[in-house]
């Protein structure tokens, strides 16, 4: 059995001239909080487990056994926001669970999870109640021992948690803020006693009083085949980070960095490269608990990678992109097999619910479910085998050489302005051609077809767009919301198109079973006055475009 928790806490440490904790200052009459209750101490023994290159730590995850307290067991705890993490949690075992483990993997890939830190704490619990007398937050303070278990460095600190109980108002949180820090506290630099144990452990002494030989850093591990630490690959992290630390600084020689439009071309265009295969990597969880919308947001992500290696192959060698193109193609349409499914059948139902009663005749709803489950092709279920598969991982692991070793060409060494105006011209222009050959075309499946390659010549474009929006601005912004407005027309043309087809195929298994077809014919005819409706708006698209 596995239970998620909402985590909303923020962590308070001593300022920065002392090490000891002031008092708790009496949080009763806080805003919000009408009573402050004692619960007691509590004493907690978490081993937190990880990979030898840490990736876990390094995507702000924890994963624990812990024991003591009224929550005892196996916690995995995944970042959403700034203080809100979701809190997975299964029963204690000796090994770690199985399905938390998988919604690890993307960042785990082939390595081990093994214990790379203990952290015990002695916690003194005071429960925060409200005017109705149930509990709105939980504050404690925690005096900490972290130890690294294959260097036995130590560290020791005390802290304290504010944590805001299920379903309670935010508010009361930076009420209890307010009171924290007034009291000499301030908010801590550690996002979490992990990554604090980490850093505060790192070149400490060992239980002999000799300092460790790396300073208690950890070695790389292995990544799969190739023996590359972390997501991004050999230096992805580092890189990824010292381009952080420079973005709007001056740089340590005094001089700025160069303008968007002088950066290099290959830096602007990994940078959204790399944005799409860390939201390809943070959405896998997601997808595996089923999260709304993630299958749809992991698909997006990988069309978007497609396309940035279509399009910027004056930047990006397309003899090492294409065979991963391949795959991420491969990806997206596994993934979007069951959401089009959903897609069509929200659609027809839509068009269900508009029908006067008197023109809905027969078991309408009931033969729309039907056809729907009979299309269904294991859903959630096959995703999750999909994930756990070799050929995702190894797509994975082929996204991260990218990063680590960027195939990039000449081009990618010039300034970006013109290597990406002309990648985002080259698009439109292809676009353009195709809304032209869409108009030369009678109606009919033919100009169908066409309008559908149309649109997705118009998402190449915006995607294009949306690479070089950082170096071309207002320029890169308008030509994405024409796109968009572009796909919404010709993408609510093709439903419509799949959805006739679909009305038909619905109606001949309705006379098969003796049932009325009426009702799907007057779907079928609205669907045909929708396109119809549609195709008259096209002319102002060539007023735009053409």
């Amino acid at each position: 059995m596995v239970d998620t928790v909402r985590e909303i806490e923020r962590k308070y440490e001593p300022t920065a001239d002392t090490r000891e904790l002031p008092p708790l200052p009496d949080l009763t009459g806080v805003d919000g909080v009408a009573a402050v209750v004692e619960q007691g101490t509590a004493l907690l023994d978490a081993v937190y487990y990880d990979t030898a290159a840490r990736r876990l730590a390094a995507d702000g995850i924890t994963l624990r056994r812990r024991t003591g307290g009224d929550d005892a067991g196996w916690h995995l705890k995944l970042p959403v926001a700034a203080g809100v993490r979701d809190e997975i949690r299964a029963p204690l075992g000796e090994g770690v669970p199985r399905r938390l483990a998988a919604l690890v993997r993307s960042r785990t890939r082939d390595a081990e999870l093994a214990p790379v830190v203990r952290i015990r704490s002695e916690r003194d619990v005071h429960q925060l109640l409200g005017a109705d007398g149930e509990p709105v937050a939980e504050v404690s303070v925690d005096r900490v021992t972290a130890e690294r278990p294959e260097t036995g460095a130590t560290a020791r600190w005390a802290e304290v948690e504010a944590e805001l109980s299920a379903g309670a108002d935010p508010a009361v949180l930076d009420a209890v803020d307010a009171a924290l820090t007034g009291a000499g506290l301030r908010r801590s630099a550690a996002a979490s006693k992990l990554a604090r144990a980490l850093a505060e452990t790192d070149g400490t002494r060992t239980k002999d009083g000799k300092r460790t030989k790396d300073g208690g850093k950890p070695k790389d591990g292995k990544n799969g085949k190739n023996g590359k630490g972390g997501k991004g690959g050999k230096g992805g992290k580092k890189k990824t980070a010292d381009k952080k630390k420079s973005a709007g600084k001056k740089k340590a020689d005094g001089k700025k960095p160069p303008e968007p439009a002088a950066r290099p071309a290959g830096d602007v265009v990994l940078d959204y490269v790399r944005a799409q295969i860390t939201a390809v990597v943070e959405l896998d969880p997601a997808v595996r608990r089923d999260q709304p919308d993630s299958v749809h947001q992991m698909r997006v992500a990988s069309r978007r990678l497609r396309s940035t290696f279509r399009s910027y192959r004056a930047v990006l060698d397309r003899t090492v992109t294409d065979p991963v193109s391949t795959e991420l193609r491969w990806l997206a349409g596994e993934l979007g097999v069951d959401r089009d499914r959903e897609v069509l059948t929200e659609r027809i139902h839509a068009g269900l619910v508009e029908l006067e009663r008197p023109l809905v005749l027969g078991p309408v709803r009931g033969r729309l479910r039907t056809w729907s489950a009979a299309r269904r092709t294991g859903s959630r279920r096959r995703i999750v085998a999909l994930l756990d598969g070799r050929r995702y991982l190894a797509l994975l692991d082929a996204l991260d050489g990218i990063l680590a070793d960027p195939p990039l060409r000449t081009a990618a060494g010039r300034p970006a302005e013109p290597v990406l105006r002309k990648a985002v011209d080259r698009q439109y222009r292809r676009f353009a051609g195709s809304l032209q050959e869409t108009f030369d075309l009678a109606p009919g499946p033919d100009r169908d077809t066409a309008i559908h390659e149309t649109r997705k010549a118009a998402k190449r474009t915006r995607y294009a767009a949306e690479v070089a929006r950082p170096v071309l601005g207002r320029e890169a912004k308008t030509a994405t919301s024409l796109m968009r407005e572009v796909q919404d027309l010709l993408g609510d043309y093709q439903d419509g198109v799949l959805a006739r087809a679909a009305l038909r195929e619905i109606a001949v298994q309705a006379q098969a079973a003796g049932e009325p077809s009426f009702t799907y014919g007057v779907l079928y005819a609205r669907e045909e006055a929708r396109a119809a409706e549609l195709r008259d708006r096209l002319p102002r698209l060539s007023q735009k475009h053409l």
